[in-house]
């Protein structure tokens, strides 16, 4: 992946080209609607109530699939399931014949018919999954988190693994006896903390306690086979689903059956910083044209340990068979699936977050919830107003005027009731600007608004000029007061990017190789850093976001492999990307 200093106006050729990314919105008078064109993590979906207190959202463990001419995506505890035409706008499925309520789902297509299972329920099939109509076919394994897998030559196979410190399994399905097992199972790779930084437990991959006990190694899960150029990927999540650690490794072999390679570019799939993060238990797919990418698990884990999203990422194979995907910006505007272009992973639509730590204010607040948490980039933390009431209102000064693109309104659920998948949960609102304060501007009603989304993503039919963005209540569902994670407001800050990427330093531990700091000279037109790194110069495919802070330490590298790194700068304007990159060796292993 190459990079050019740019400013957010000229990253895409669909930039001119503006469209909305939400169904119901009343457009300003003049506009013409149009099919979505950009989309942010994580996904506007209708993530369902779970059925017991306390009352949140959850999806994960997410598995989608290409059947016929659409997408099929199936998430834990969701009560259903969605189809898509373009992995942009989906339809819910309701299904009486599945039992939904299990977790880890895996779907595969094989002989033209989708077959569905999860932890210990069997195995299901259908020909027609818009219907719901489900029938079942035996149950002859009994395990955690499986993935089902159809090779080329019609056999298909079986990988599972659900425990602590524990290993990936396999085994071969006898596709004409009802799936039966052949023969014995066998271990495909165990957990390996000690060589492999990214696997040990916690936010920072320094360990963490699970009630009085402190623990280093992780849960093994999430299994998910993927063939590519006769190379068989066999990726896995760690070290747990509720820390922004969450991410997948991959293991590579010949055969379905292994010897298993552990991939040193691993985790592939991470994204540590950011509004939203972690990208663990996940399913990698291709789409209509034959690009992949990564539905993954993303981590809230604040009203409970499995409160999560879901985010969908590019992924692609280099010229040297690794598997690797794009989160750099992950959670900023991206193109839409099928307007990326060819093979490549830069999918970041170019427009710079506006709304980072800006002055707020509100119609009013519960204490330790003010309005300035609507704008830290954190989706653990939240602004509540005191009542549901229509009228109840989010503002933020930008502190200049600035050109906006596009506003992702991320809902929270304060002292929500809801439980379950409940008729009638909408969010309805208005979104107006401002030059000066004084007077408004619509810049979208969303009062008429009959869609639950929890995560709703605006594109702007025509960029708006605005120093103010106000947010107005009109129907807040789910019970609780009306609250908002994070209100993200993107587009240009209309100055120049950072003049250059700092100056830095990297500093690998001696004692430990999983361990590195790096440092950088901190510059006045530089709002964050992102540092870059992995296995080769041209192969630096993971990021960390970093804020007001001049040093960064990392503590998931592999203990056995020499990495490189570079430090991007980056600002409301624009991007610049490292010019230097550096080695940091393995020096154990000397």
């Amino acid at each position: 992946m190459s990079f050019q200093r740019i400013p957010p106006s000229g990253r895409h050729a669909i930039l001119p080209f503006l469209f909305l990314a939400s169904a119901s919105l009343m457009l300003l008078p003049g506009a013409e609607p149009a099919r979505p064109r950009t989309f942010a993590n994580p996904l506007n979906l209708d993530y369902r109530f779970m059925v017991d207190q306390p009352s949140r959202r959850e999806a994960a463990d997410p598995a989608i699939v290409l059947f016929g001419d659409d997408y099929y995506l199936f998430a834990s505890k969701s009560g259903g399931y969605w189809h898509s035409k373009d992995l942009l706008d989906w339809t819910f499925v309701v299904s009486s014949d599945l039992p939904i309520e299990a977790y880890a789902p895996a779907v595969m297509v094989y002989n033209n018919t989708l077959y569905y299972t999860a932890c210990n329920i069997g195995l299901y099939k259908t020909t027609d999954p818009k219907s719901g109509k489900w029938e079942f076919v035996s149950q002859t394994f009994n395990v955690g988190d499986p993935d089902l897998f159809a090779d080329d030559d019609g056999r298909v196979y079986l990988y599972y693994g659900l425990s602590y410190n524990g290993a990936i399994s396999g085994m071969e399905l006898d596709a004409k006896n009802q799936f039966k097992p052949i023969g014995e199972p066998w271990v495909c790779f165990r957990a390996n903390y000690a060589q492999h930084g990214w696997e040990r437990r916690g936010d920072d991959n320094l360990g963490a306690a699970t009630g009085n006990l402190f623990q280093e190694g992780p849960w093994l899960e999430g299994s998910w086979m993927t063939k590519h150029n006769g190379t068989y990927y066999l990726q896995y999540a760690s070290p747990g689903t509720e820390y922004r650690t969450y991410a997948d490794g991959v293991y590579t072999a010949s055969s379905p059956r292994g010897p298993f390679t552990y991939s040193p570019s691993s985790p592939f799939s991470f994204k540590p910083t950011g509004f939203i993060t972690g990208a663990g238990h996940s399913g990698t797919f291709a789409d209509k044209q034959g690009r992949y990418w990564h539905i993954a698990t993303m981590v809230i884990s604040m009203k409970h340990q499995f409160e999560r999203r879901l985010g969908l990422f590019p992924v692609g194979f280099d010229t040297s068979g690794v598997l690797h995907m794009n989160t750099l910006f992950g959670d900023y505007p991206q193109a839409a699936p099928h307007d990326r272009k060819g093979d490549s992973l830069d999918t970041f639509a170019g427009w710079m977050l506006l709304s980072f730590g800006k002055k707020a204010q509100a119609s009013s607040s519960i204490e330790t919830l003010g309005p300035e948490k609507a704008f830290d980039e954190d989706i653990k933390t939240y602004w509540s107003a005191r009542t549901a009431n229509a009228g109840e209102w989010l503002s933020v000064d930008l502190g200049k005027t600035c050109r906006l693109e596009a506003i992702q309104v991320n809902f929270a659920e304060h002292e929500s009731t809801t439980l379950g998948r409940t008729a009638g949960l909408h969010h309805q609102y208005r979104l107006e600007s401002s030059l000066d304060g004084k007077t408004w501007q619509l810049l979208a009603d969303r009062s008429s608004n009959l869609k639950d989304v929890p995560h709703d993503y605006l594109q702007l039919p025509t960029p708006a000029t605005a120093r103010y963005v106000r947010l107005t209540n009109v129907q807040m569902p789910a019970g609780g007061p009306f609250s908002v994670r994070d209100l993200r407001l993107f587009g240009s800050g209309e100055g120049k990017p950072p003049a250059a990427a700092p100056a830095f330093e990297v500093h690998r531990d001696s004692s430990d190789p999983r361990n590195a700091v790096i440092r950088w000279t901190m510059s006045r037109d530089t709002e964050g850093y992102i540092v870059r790194y992995g296995i080769a110069p041209g192969q630096l495919y993971h990021s960390y976001e970093v804020r007001g802070q001049k040093e960064l330490s990392v503590h998931g590298l592999n203990r056995e492999t020499d990495y490189y790194f570079t430090v991007d700068a980056f600002n409301d304007s624009g991007w610049t990307p490292g010019t230097q990159t550096l080695p940091s060796p393995a020096v154990s292993a000397r």
